[in-house]
């Protein structure tokens, strides 16, 4: 796992969020996960089908955020946990061996060596800066990074009012993927932002 992870935003325009996220494939984004905080249940199955669909046709993997359920149903890659959904131990036992599981680790580096313990895929840091789309406690001190490379065996994620600027020191401490937002889906063309943001692994 590495390069870009691109995480949807609540938009309830599903043709829009079809057409941003085609664009962010084209130009080079690693993994998509289907994050919908708002959304009711039929529009959340009915995007995250959509999705899925799209990322098979690209040869990329979809997660699922927090929706083990629905992760199941349409038969998708993975499905990433936060601090307040179900745990890891709980998902990988349901997903088997090999599927993605990823675990939102905050600022907590004991939280990401638990996480590993419990079959995570990944484990996810931040935030590291103040977000346009979350409200979070950005308190992520990036010495985080490179001490999970050297401690971890599973790719580190980064998280948090990523841009392709402040992104660099993060991945010269070693992060594997950066995971964004608005900096895609609130882009002019997100095929050229997500181009920018692939060129930072290459």
């Amino acid at each position: 796992m590495r390069g870009l992870y691109l995480v949807t935003p609540d938009w309830d325009d599903t043709d829009r969020l079809l057409e941003a996220t085609r664009r962010a494939l084209e130009g080079g984004a690693a993994l998509v996960q289907y994050r919908h905080k708002t959304a009711s249940d039929p529009l959340r199955a009915e995007q995250a089908g959509a999705l899925l669909a799209l990322c098979r046709r690209h040869e990329r993997p979809l997660v699922i955020n927090d929706h083990l359920d629905l992760c199941l149903r349409l038969d998708a890659d993975g499905v990433h946990v936060g601090g307040t959904d179900v745990s890891v131990p709980q998902v990988r036992a349901a997903l088997g061996r090999d599927r993605i599981v990823g675990a939102s680790c905050y600022g907590q580096f004991a939280l990401a060596e638990a996480a590993q313990a419990a079959g995570a895929s990944y484990v996810a840091f931040g935030g590291f800066y103040p977000s346009r789309v979350k409200v979070y406690d950005v308190s992520t001190p990036p010495d985080i990074v490179a001490r999970a490379k050297a401690a971890l065996r599973v790719p580190v994620v980064v998280i948090g009012g990523m841009t392709v600027e402040n992104t660099r020191p993060l991945v010269g401490r070693g992060a594997d993927m950066v995971a964004a937002i608005s900096s895609v889906y609130g882009a002019e063309e997100p095929y050229e932002a997500a181009r920018t943001f692939a060129e930072l692994f290459s």
